[in-house]
């Protein structure tokens, strides 16, 4: 009897996960919470990294090609547009990396991964939230196949029984909950307004085909296109304590965003002129946690590492978690100790790159002296020609990460 592993949320880590555990020959099911099965949000960034694994999974053309390829991603003065940094993407990341860096909608890769799944007969079930879990002592003999040793809760009072059960339900996961305790998570004082408008409602050309990124007092603004250039993306992000919704749904006035981003370069006035609406939610942290697994279940993606929007990673670490998880199932035998393979393999990496997008809030929001030294100091390099170098090596131990090849 193969095992058979149930996992907890069907956003972008949950069904990644779900597909390469089912290229490893696996019994997948999955249980997403919403009655319909979609992503919510609009863009987010695929690094080389992350492509990897889209390439070994056999999806990453797909994804390609409903994806737009960025020429650079650039940091600039709020007001003057002045270069900071510019790091070269495109052709040379691909070069550089082996794989491409892009720019796509989340709704376009979540619809690849479901018929990616769908395809490898993964059962995906609606309107059925994981409550909780119990293992089941009497039953647990890792040497007797015809056991299952978990018995899963779901909200409406139903259990089943499974082998592996995988926490992919995001920040306010249950399976964490029900793993570690309730641990509420932390607002950090910060709020994220996110937007998509047509690119032919801007003049032409007005939005640089980069990942752009805008720094200064107190918020940064991001933008870049999707699908080929229709549709420009962006998410901006301000200090404030007085909003601590966490809803991606939750309706913004886009006239208080546009009052927010007043005076700032035109490239950015401009584009929330264009904007007919937008949302808003609050942004929330959690210290990275030391212990992801409970003997057959683990957590993955942001129930166990969410990432702050400061390095575009979230989907990129999940991405990855899910490779290593897959690969570690199917080479021990013992699902504990594969599971805390897993644990070993990626408690270090992404906990580094939760502290440097934590880092990274006070420089682009130019919040302390430090800040405000560093980014002296960032625009002296760049008209010295250096500032470009010194982001390129900061990015790399990012970028230049090949889990497939790591593992194998």
């Amino acid at each position: 009897m193969s095992k058979k592993i149930v996992i907890a949320g069907a956003g972008i880590g949950g069904l990644c996960a779900a597909l390469a555990l089912a290229k490893r020959g696996f019994q997948v099911a999955v249980y997403e919470q919403s009655l319909h099965l979609g992503e919510i949000g609009a863009g987010l960034q695929l690094s080389p990294n992350a492509m990897h694994v889209l390439q070994v999974l056999g999806i990453a053309d797909e994804a390609k090609a409903k994806a737009f390829i960025p020429a650079s991603a650039v940091m600039r003065h709020y007001q003057t547009g002045k270069k900071y940094f510019t790091v070269p993407l495109a052709d040379t990341a691909r070069q550089k990396y082996g794989a491409n860096y892009l720019h796509i909608h989340r709704a376009d890769l979540h619809t690849v991964l479901k018929c990616a799944c769908e395809k490898l007969n993964v059962s995906i079930h609606l309107g059925q939230a994981i409550r909780s879990y119990q293992h089941c002592p009497q039953n647990w003999d890792p040497n007797n196949l015809t056991l299952r040793n978990l018995t899963i809760q779901f909200e409406n009072s139903e259990s089943l029984e499974a082998d592996v059960l995988i926490g992919a339900d995001g920040i306010k996961s249950h399976v964490q909950s029900c793993m570690l305790g309730q641990t509420p998570a932390e607002f950090t004082g910060q709020v994220a307004w996110r937007g998509v408008v047509e690119a032919n409602k801007l003049p032409k050309g007005l939005i640089q085909s980069n990942a752009n990124l805008w720094v200064g007092p107190g918020k940064h603004f991001v933008s870049y296109y999707l699908r080929g250039g229709d549709l420009i993306n962006f998410v901006a992000v301000q200090e404030r304590t007085d909003w601590q919704k966490e809803s991606w749904n939750e309706p913004g006035d886009i006239n208080e965003l546009r009052d927010t981003f007043k005076g700032w370069h035109p490239e950015v006035t401009e584009l929330l002129g264009a904007t007919k609406s937008c949302f808003l939610w609050a942004l929330f942290d959690r210290q990275p946690l030391t212990q992801w697994t409970d003997r057959s279940v683990a957590l993955l993606g942001d129930a166990c590492h969410p990432m702050l929007p400061f390095l575009a990673q979230g989907a990129a670490m999940a991405i990855e978690d899910s490779y290593a998880l897959a690969h570690c199932l199917a080479n021990e035998n013992d699902t504990q100790t594969a599971l805390k393979s897993y644990q070993n393999i990626r408690l270090t990496r992404t906990s580094n790159i939760q502290l440097a997008a934590r880092k990274n809030a006070g420089l682009y929001h130019m919040s302390s002296p430090l800040a405000q030294a560093k980014l002296a100091v960032l625009s002296g390099l760049s008209n010295l020609g250096i500032s470009d170098r010194v982001a390129v090596n900061k990015l790399d131990f990012i970028y230049a990460y090949n889990i497939v090849e790591q593992l194998n």
